[in-house]
């Protein structure tokens, strides 16, 4: 199945931004880069939204037919596990099998045995093209490889197979997720997790590591910008010279799952990627629903007064819709603004204070985490709010567009932070 180069994970909540979607990418493909767009929907999202897996299925196909788009797109289940795969198989054809909750859980010691016989011709000093420094194998590294990430993918075997055998023939492109594990792993502990998804049979296409620092939602990354440029490229040598070394596709890629927005990054993989002649799979979250809310506070009337109402709402209701986020937030509550005093903002101050522009007077990035874990409250709405999208759909749509492309696909891709 054609994954290009690269390609670009897009989040649409409510399933209605297909087409303002890829005219990003028409933009892209205008100045000669094919990406593939891959709508993301995980099992959280539709259970609080109210849909199911073939809904955006019917949304991808839709705007494609629509646009006429002659590229390669996909449609993802994303963060399916054994529990939750099964809604997804006959609509989706990109599948991110999250692991994490099996990280650090003891394989069998015939497992273990085997894995150590397997990658025991690795051991010694690996030069891997890339690397400034050989990587230093020995029994130590890979027990401690076996004992923290062998049963986590012998996990992503199983479901993997479980998909294979349910799809009879039909292909998919297969990811591993570590990202949302505790600590990022060492060059040295990518490749040999690699190894055993080699052993395990699972042909990956793209796998996401845990970087160093926070990806906290809709606001840009914290940590050290510099330790996360070294550890990119760092594994963006172990994947090629694994893939090589494992047997696994050699289209293989990184997949970075950014939690939407982590623009001081963005130079610093464009030049990497292009370094390493490397694909790459970015995932956003949340940024299109943040569009959403942005376009109808620009929009005025209804569109402004509702916007108000879920920001109202979603402050009352802080600890529960925080709750499942804990690990990808961090709100400083006495930086969030009275709904009182939200109340009174016209649209162009409500935008600008949402919108994710750091040199903007009144962005406020507290703000925008609340509203990016808020969407429950407007799905509870329900076609109240997907009227008003469909309503003002110029003014949303003109945000989606512009963010993907200009915010994204620009710097990211084309290394240009001013496209035009």
């Amino acid at each position: 199945m054609k994954l290009d180069k690269y390609s670009l994970g897009i989040g649409d909540r409510f399933g209605l931004q297909g087409v303002p979607q890829l005219r990003a990418f028409q933009m892209a493909a205008g100045k000669g880069l094919q990406i593939s767009p891959v709508w993301n929907k995980s099992n959280r999202e539709h259970s609080i939204i109210g849909t199911v897996p073939p809904d955006t299925r019917r949304e991808a196909d839709g705007a494609v037919g629509e646009l006429g788009w002659r590229g390669a797109y996909l449609v993802d289940a994303d963060h399916i596990g054994a529990g939750t795969v099964d809604p997804f198989i006959d609509s989706s054809d990109f599948f991110t099998i999250d692991v994490a909750e099996f990280i650090g859980t003891p394989a069998s010691p015939e497992a273990v045995r085997s894995f150590l016989g397997a990658m025991a011709p690795f051991t010694g000093a690996i030069r891997v093209p890339g690397l400034n420094e050989p990587l230093g194998v020995d029994e130590t590294l890979l027990r401690a490889v076996a004992g923290k990430y062998l049963n986590a993918v012998a996990e992503a075997g199983r479901v993997y197979r479980r998909i294979l055998s349910a799809r009879r023939g039909k292909e998919f492109v297969t990811e591993v997720s570590l990202d949302e594990s505790d600590m990022p792993q060492s060059p040295g502990e990518l490749f040999f997790i690699l190894g055993a998804i080699g052993a395990e049979g699972i042909p990956i296409r793209t796998i996401a590591p845990k970087f160093t620092g926070s990806f906290l939602k809709g606001v840009d990354y914290v940590g050290d910008v510099g330790t996360f440029a070294r550890e990119f490229e760092q594994d963006l040598a172990v994947v090629a010279f694994a893939a090589g070394s494992f047997h696994l596709p050699d289209d293989l890629k990184l997949s970075v799952h950014t939690g939407s927005d982590k623009f001081s990054l963005y130079p610093l993989m464009h030049r990497a990627i292009r370094r390493f002649d490397a694909g790459l799979h970015l995932k956003t979250a949340g940024t299109t629903w943040l569009e959403e809310v942005i376009g109808l506070a620009e929009a005025g009337g209804e569109g402004l007064r509702t916007a108000k109402e879920i920001y109202a709402l979603s402050f009352g209701r802080f600890d529960e819709l925080c709750g499942p986020y804990t690990q990808v937030i961090n709100i400083d509550r006495s930086k969030l603004p009275p709904p009182a005093e939200v109340a009174t903002w016209p649209g162009e101050v409500f935008a600008g204070t949402l919108r994710h522009d750091p040199l903007h007077k009144g962005f406020n990035p507290d703000l925008r985490q609340l509203v990016h874990v808020g969407y429950k409250v407007a799905a509870e709405m329900g076609p109240r709010f997907t009227g008003l999208l469909r309503r003002y759909a110029a003014p949303v749509g003109k945000n989606v567009t512009d963010n993907i492309y200009r915010r994204h696909i620009a710097p990211l891709f084309l290394g240009a932070d001013d496209p035009d």
